[in-house]
């Protein structure tokens, strides 16, 4: 919200073109599961399978969007041009992500995700990538300069950028999933303690 605010002062803000980037997106959808996940937590200790799965999901989402704008900003100063940051974009690229991140680490009650959600962490940048070049061709704005044909070369470097970008979803993806077939580091550290208690008495 803060972000969206944030645009109406710029004279180029589009509500449309704002909610059209996949970062934005990802985190709506990261505030939808954290509240469920609330919900869920008032009446169990333990996710069921498909929140674990839904959370390991939008949480690969917006790590990739935190790492792919991290990247955006060091080239940016590389070659010279100014890349605004303001305080909402920092919270979004990186303060969120990497408190996301934490908290599937360390959280108790997360369960195992399954490896198949893999597909569904790539299936929706694909979908959304088809969407956003349809639209784009309409209204004339991409929300990112390798899906703009004005701002590619060739096809080639359209399908080099974008097999990047899938592969960074799919690596990043079997990361998030490989943490949570770890017991969460707040369960490891209670069984610890209570085995030590145990061994005391």
């Amino acid at each position: 919200m803060a972000r969206y605010i944030w645009g109406l002062d710029t004279a180029s803000f589009a509500p449309g073109n704002f909610f059209a980037y996949l970062t934005i997106q990802s985190n709506i959808a990261f505030m939808v599961v954290c509240v469920v996940g609330g919900i869920v937590a008032l009446k169990s200790t333990v996710d069921p399978p498909w929140l674990t799965n839904l959370h390991a999901v939008v949480l690969s989402w917006i790590l990739v969007a935190g790492i792919v704008f991290a990247i955006l900003v060091q080239q940016a100063g590389e070659r010279g041009f100014r890349l605004e940051v303001p305080w909402s974009d920092q919270v979004l690229h990186f303060w969120l992500p990497a408190f996301a991140l934490l908290e599937w680490i360390i959280s108790r009650g997360r369960g195992r995700s399954q490896w198949r959600m893999i597909t569904l962490t790539v299936g929706y940048p694909v979908i959304w990538g088809g969407i956003t070049l349809v639209r784009g061709a309409v209204v004339g704005w991409y929300p990112y300069f390798f899906l703009d044909p004005d701002q590619v070369t060739d096809p080639f470097e359209f399908v080099t950028y974008s097999s990047i970008a899938l592969l960074t979803f799919a690596v990043t993806s079997t990361g998030v999933i490989s943490l949570a077939r770890l017991k969460p580091v707040a369960e490891r550290v209670s069984a610890r303690t209570v085995r030590a208690s145990v061994e005391q008495s």
